[in-house]
This record gives C-alpha cells, structure tokens and sequence, in this order.
C-alpha cells in the first residue's frame, strides 16, 4: 500500500493544491466580502442572498441554459456522425480521421477571431455564400439571440474530441452483431438504432456530462468576441463570474457564484447518471 501512495503521490500533491484546497478556500470566502488586497469581511449568507436576487445573475443562467441547451445535444449528434464518418474501411480513412479532428485542436482563442472575419457583415464569406441566395446582409454579432448562436454554431468545430471516444465505442462492437442483425433482414437504419445507438450508450453518457460541464463554463468566446453584449445577450454566467472577481474586485460574491455553480453542476451530474441507468447498455455481448 506504501508504495501504491508513493507512485501516485504526484497526483495526490497536484489535487490537493490545486483543486481540493482551492475549492475548499472558494467555499470559505464566499462568506465574507473580500477584493484581494484589504482584509476579508465576515457577511455570513448575505453573497448567497445577493446572488439569488441579482438580476444579472438569473439573465447569465438564461444565456448559459439557452447555449448548452443548443451546444450539446447538436455537438453530440455532429460527434457521432463524424465517428461513423471516421469508422468507414476505406482506404483514405487515416486522411478523413485527420482532417475531421483538425479543428478541434484548435485554441478557442484563434476560433473566435477567425468566426469575427467570417461573420463580418461588410466582407465576411458568411454574408457572402448567404448574399447568393438573396439574403441580406446582417451582423450577428450585434443581436443577443444571433451572438449566442454564433458560438454555439462555432462550438461545433470542437465536435472532433467527442468524436473520438464515439470512434473507440464503435471498435468495441462485434461485428458479428451486424451480420446477424442484416441475416434477419435489418436493414442500415435499423441496425443503428437496434445496436450501434444502444451499444454506443456508454459514450453517449461520458460525452453527454463532459458536454454539459463545458457549455455551463462556456467564458473564452464571451470574452473575446462579444464582451458579454449585446445588451448582456451572451453574458454566460462563468463570464459574470470573472466580472465581479476581476474587473469589480468582489472576490467573494465571485466565490459565492462558483460555489453554486459547482453544486448545480453536481446535482445536474448525479441526475444524468440516475437517468443513464435506463438507457445505458454496458453488455456487448
């Protein structure tokens, strides 16, 4: 036993502090009012009651529910075509892999400027394509609903990750399956749903929380595409978050917000495993 802690003490020293001592430090500063430079000030609850009265904070959980509602459920069905994509026997397949995950390796930093020279509606090739078929030109970025879907549309490019796990669960099923699934007269669509979709659950489930966990901490494309506007319409709640700690110095109340993100995202957690119990298939055989 000594020696198993020895090897994996690294670990031990790295989660201790850096995860478990920051968020236990997080817990105990949301109860004061703290800007990081004057002594921390005992408020008791009174961050939690602010938050739950705070009108920007009910509009940044819209914003973040309306972008992981739409992020992914599309990112999952985009990950599993691209896996299917991925899974064909060709000759070329190494090239198709490449090129499909290629734009999930890039910084989110870089997609943001590259979406902004897309979307610009004087010269961007967006405005372009669509000025073909007669539709006018429009700045998306300056509408609240039309930023949100920008990202979310942008959000897709990342769908190469995702895409890879699908790929390893489609390696794993039997090929024997299908062949005895077409012996019966299934045809393609029915072997999807009736064994790829089933035997695929497992993923779907990994893919389905890691998903969720990163749409409510969407911040980067906030941030340097839009800045939380127009008229607050992509002010993600991670990006309230990092307002009030850093441009308002009000570190508690930001540790108040991330507390209650932290314990929302464990309760969504724990629901979507309750709920995977019904539709989750972990026997290949």
């Amino acid at each position: 036993m000594l020696k198993g802690l020895l090897f994996i003490s690294p670990w031990i020293v790295g989660f201790s502090f850096f995860v478990l001592y920051p968020t236990i430090y997080s817990f105990v500063i949301s109860f004061f009012r703290y800007s990081g430079i004057q002594p921390p000030v005992w408020l008791g609850w009174q961050n939690y009651i602010r938050l739950f009265t705070d009108p920007l904070v009910g509009m940044s959980v819209q914003n973040t529910l309306f972008y992981a509602a739409l992020a992914v459920p599309i990112g999952l069905i985009i990950s599993i075509l691209l896996a299917l994509a991925m899974h064909r026997e060709v000759k070329e397949v190494s090239l198709y892999r490449t090129a499909l995950y290629l734009p999930s390796i890039i910084p989110v930093f870089a997609l943001s400027f590259i979406f902004i020279v897309l979307i610009n509606p004087q010269y961007g090739l967006v405005n372009s394509l669509l000025g073909r078929f007669g539709v006018p030109q429009m700045d998306y970025l300056s509408d609240p609903t039309g930023a949100k879907v920008v990202m979310v549309v942008m959000a897709q490019l990342g769908a190469g990750n995702a895409a890879l796990i699908f790929l390893a669960g489609l390696n794993g099923i039997p090929k024997t399956l299908y062949e005895a699934a077409r012996i019966d007269g299934s045809s393609h669509l029915g072997c999807f749903l009736r064994i790829t979709l089933p035997l695929l659950s497992p993923a779907i489930l990994f893919n389905l929380i890691t998903g969720v966990s990163g749409g409510l901490q969407v911040f980067q494309q906030a941030y340097i595409m839009t800045a939380g506007g127009p008229a607050n319409g992509t002010l993600f709640y991670m990006y309230y978050l990092y307002r009030n700690a850093f441009s308002y110095a009000q570190l508690g109340y930001a540790c108040a917000l991330a507390v209650m993100l932290f314990l929302f995202g464990l309760v969504l957690a724990l629901l979507l495993y309750w709920f995977s119990q019904r539709f989750v298939n972990y026997d290949a055989s």
